[in-house]
């Protein structure tokens, strides 16, 4: 298995990015996918999550309304759209299955 993130950046507030992680290794269409995010001194939390038809989504409370996961089972790519951008969204962003994981990407929002 292995997951490849990029698109993070340094974005001032109220800015956007968005996320992609390319996956190999596994039938990506048969498992839910999972974004994660990780600031300094914190544990590690969920962000978002889409099961595998891609019309099931979950989010933290701290980003419904601004993030949005999706997936493209053609691309084995799981996406975050994240829009609205907060200071405290400031962390590296991982891509999970089960017990995988990406190397992360920095996502840095400042002015």
């Amino acid at each position: 298995v292995q997951l490849v993130e990029s698109g993070g950046g340094l974005v001032q507030p109220g800015g956007s990015l968005r996320l992609s992680c390319a996956a190999s290794g596994f039938i990506f269409s048969s498992y839910v996918m999972t974004w994660y995010r990780q600031a300094p001194g914190k544990e590690r939390e969920l962000v978002a999550r889409i099961f595998s038809g891609g019309g099931s989504t979950n989010y933290a409370d701290s980003v419904k309304g601004r993030f949005t996961i999706s997936r493209d089972n053609a691309k084995n790519t799981v996406y975050l759209q994240m829009n609205s951008l907060k200071p405290e969204d400031t962390a590296v962003y991982y891509c999970n299955i089960a017990n995988f994981w990406g190397q992360g990407t920095q996502v840095t929002v400042s002015s």
